[in-house]
């Protein structure tokens, strides 16, 4: 219940839904047991059985039942005493009674029902924000060990779970053990041996859900593991369409989908059967306590061994009947609440997942960008495979420092490592002397811009994916860093221009296109350190001359550090440096290197022998 009780904790602060909430069901529920009470009087009215008890005088108010039962008959006296011992105005008179005690009855349980919604609407909203909170700002190392489908999953399969069933258990938990408290107290009122009887049955009841309840938590964590496949599927197929096509692999993709659909179907088909048979059950068990009360009081009542008239009885059997719905709906609460318990362990996973790339407590600001960025003897491992090692490195403001070596030589990664995406395992980098773990990640950030190879782009406007992170951008400033990035000429041949959706990942535009406007985006942020990974790796010959002209012009007063495996393009870079196995082994310009006959000499005359 643990798990049951974090989840019920994101509807803080309780004072808004708990006091109103309890006014209404103490409401729901008085008004319930008097609909039955009535039956009593009722009975009498109709058949003459028992002694209608005499008021004459009207009571002075006190919030008791005594109070009530006291005003009911004061009236009812006044009626047989006013028509003679006619019973017909009497039994209008209780027939009004009790569509206004049912007509209350429902309208409290209809606004306990909205304070109810009002915060399980809340404990979503907050559920989902912090699980895509978590998505936003969790480090790039959180989503190595995370496949993308069971993150999908989470977000939407998971949180609706506990939508259905945790925190319709909540609604259900915080109402119906209520009502059967109460109405136990009144069944104890009317008889006792009775009473006692009938809970003798009642641990037979627990003991067949509680059977049921651990196959479906069992059969949740299955489900859901199946569902993050078929996501993580679906989604790796929505972005490979072109590579499945090409290598005519639609059969072997819908085989693998096909496979753990229906393993997904037939766990969800066995759940749900479990499910829907917790509430039949329930039922019958239910039914059955009732037909044994039945003959049980029935035959104390003909044998004369208790004071149970008819009238009293029929009551009597009424309450029970009021138990077994919510009885009922807490077996169906209890066996559905494991599979919620089971996505919310999962949604809480996520949201327990500690950032790794934080601001400290007393970071300091880093306003502006003035002397340099150094490595200092900087080493990095993912999962404790290193990466780098021992690398030291001065980058002066305004240089172009180019990063060439094998693929897995740590070029991207010494990248990633400026803006912080990830945290050197040991060493420092700094920026103006200052470890860039001890700014603030947001400063740090906005003097950075990156242009990688894959050109990422988002489902929106051309305007909005150049000034991607302004809510309100200048459409001047916004054309001018198009114009610069050889954008503009295409951007206006669009539909609708600037105003132009893109489509997913801007498939609607062709490489180069897609490419020159993430340099546009670079352009307009403005920043005066310049990441660029591999940008016209991907392109023809044309777009690459029409993107390396973006780009050139991009560079212009930056510090630029250029990842290039097409060693053409960075021949002009102030300083060359050489990876290998995550370290650097030579460094200098582009004829230096040439004259040393070393690493970068031997790429060179490989990529001129292709």
């Amino acid at each position: 219940m643990k798990i049951f009780f974090r989840l019920l904790s994101l509807s803080k602060p309780y004072h808004h839904y708990v006091p109103e909430y309890v006014v209404y069901v103490l409401l729901y529920t008085l008004f319930g047991l008097m609909n039955f009470t009535l039956i009593i009087p009722l009975m009498n009215a109709l058949f003459g059985t028992g002694e209608q008890e005499i008021v004459t005088h009207l009571p002075a108010f006190s919030l008791s039942i005594a109070y009530f039962k006291d005003v009911f008959n004061y009236y009812l006296t006044s009626l047989l005493q006013q028509y003679h011992g006619d019973k017909f105005p009497v039994l209008i008179y209780i027939c009004v009674v009790i569509f206004i005690s049912i007509l209350l009855k429902n309208l409290f349980g209809y606004l306990s029902q909205k304070v109810l919604t009002r915060m399980r609407v809340n404990m979503l909203r907050k559920m989902r924000d912090k699980v895509f909170h978590q998505y936003a700002t969790q480090s790039l190392g959180f989503f190595h060990n995370e496949r993308k489908g069971d993150l999908l999953s989470v977000l939407s399969g998971d949180v609706v779970e506990v939508e259905n069933s945790v925190t319709t258990a909540m609604q259900t938990l915080l109402r119906d053990p209520l009502v059967i408290i109460s109405t136990f107290i009144a069944l104890f009122t009317l008889s006792r041996e009775l009473t006692f009887f009938t809970l003798l049955f009642f641990p037979i009841s627990g003991l067949v859900l509680s059977t049921v309840s651990k196959k479906l938590k069992r059969q949740s964590n299955t489900s859901q593991t199946l569902l993050g496949k078929l996501l993580n599927i679906t989604e790796e197929t929505l972005s490979g369409v072109r590579i499945i096509k090409a290598f005519n692999a639609e059969g072997f993709v819908k085989g693998k989908f096909q496979q753990d659909n229906l393993s997904y179907a037939q766990t969800f088909k066995a759940m749900q059967d479990q499910r829907e048979m917790a509430s039949p059950v329930s039922e019958i068990l239910g039914v059955l306590v009732v037909i044994v009360i039945m003959l049980y009081g029935g035959r104390l009542i003909m044998s004369g061994d208790s004071s149970l008239t008819g009238g009293a009885f029929i009551a009597y059997l009424g309450f029970y009947f009021q138990i077994l719905a919510p009885a009922k709906s807490i077996g169906t609460a209890f066996t559905a609440l494991p599979r919620g318990i089971s996505a919310g362990e999962r949604v809480l996973r996520i949201m327990d997942q500690a950032n790794t790339i934080v601001d400290k407590p007393d970071a300091q600001s880093l306003p502006a960008f003035e002397r340099d960025i150094e490595f200092n003897n900087v080493s990095f491992a993912y999962n404790e495979n290193p990466v780098l090692k021992n690398v030291q490195l001065k980058i002066a403001k305004g240089r172009m420092v180019a990063l060439v070596g094998k693929s897995g030589a740590g070029k991207s990664t010494m990248a990633d490592l400026i803006p912080r995406f990830y945290d050197v395992t040991s060493g420092s980098i700094r920026i103006d002397g200052q470890d860039i773990r001890d700014v603030k990640m947001h400063d740090l950030r906005a003097l950075t811009g990156m242009v990688s190879q894959e050109a990422i782009l988002f489902n929106d406007t051309v305007l909005n994916n150049i000034a991607f992170g302004h809510p309100n951008p200048d459409k001047e400033a916004v054309i001018n860093a198009a114009k610069i990035a050889n954008a503009h000429e295409f951007i206006v041949n669009l539909e609708n221009g600037y105003e132009t959706s893109i489509g997913d990942r801007g498939m609607k535009l062709s490489g180069g296109q897609r490419q020159r406007l993430t340099i546009a985006r670079a352009i307009f942020k403005n920043p005066p350190i310049l990441i660029l990974d591999e940008a016209t790796s991907a392109l023809d010959t044309e777009s690459e001359k029409l993107v390396q002209d973006a780009l050139d012009k991009l560079m212009e007063n930056r510090t630029t550090v250029v990842i290039a495996h097409r060693l053409s393009t960075i021949q002009h870079a102030d300083e060359i440096v050489v990876l290998d196995k995550g370290e650097i082994k030579e460094r200098g310009t582009h004829d230096e290197l040439i004259a040393n006959e070393g690493i970068y000499r031997k790429l060179v005359e490989m990529q001129e022998f292709k």
